[in-house]
């Protein structure tokens, strides 16, 4: 903000052009993306559509909200929080990956799927669907 008054704090005018551009650009990379699920990957498919996302989000970044015209102390910003969550985000999948069944001494299920489990599972549904008996007389 400034408190003069020669101040010319107009917003920025993104030519119409640009903004066909770039949605027509948005639109290209939703076809690519859906285009991309018909495709088998394998385990490539996720990060091919959060790299499309990601391209995707940084078009609406620069253009749409107007980044890229932006002062740089902006793109600092959003370039460090990107940075951070990454950050985060690598790290707590990297403790994931360290978990396993063994690690929690006698950790074992409430009760064990077995066939006796199951026989005792159907035995409770019968008797709750069973049509009640009548009251005995006295």
């Amino acid at each position: 903000m400034t408190h003069g008054d020669h101040a010319h704090d107009a917003p920025h005018v993104v030519p119409l052009k640009v903004l066909l551009g770039v949605w027509a650009a948005l639109l290209f990379f939703t076809f690519v993306t859906v285009a991309v699920t018909w495709i088998n990957l394998g385990p490539l498919s996720l990060p091919v559509a959060i790299g499309i996302a990601t391209v995707k989000a940084m078009l609406v970044a620069l253009f749409f909200m107007h980044l890229k015209y932006d002062r740089p102390f902006n793109a600092v910003v959003l370039v460090s929080s990107i940075f951070f969550v990454l950050l985060f985000v690598g790290l707590a999948l990297l403790d994931t990956l360290h978990y396993r069944d063994d690690l929690i001494p006698g950790y074992s299920p409430a009760m064990p799927k077995t066939e006796a489990a199951a026989d005792v599972a159907a035995t409770a549904t019968a008797a709750e669907t069973a049509p009640a008996e009548a009251p005995a007389s006295h």
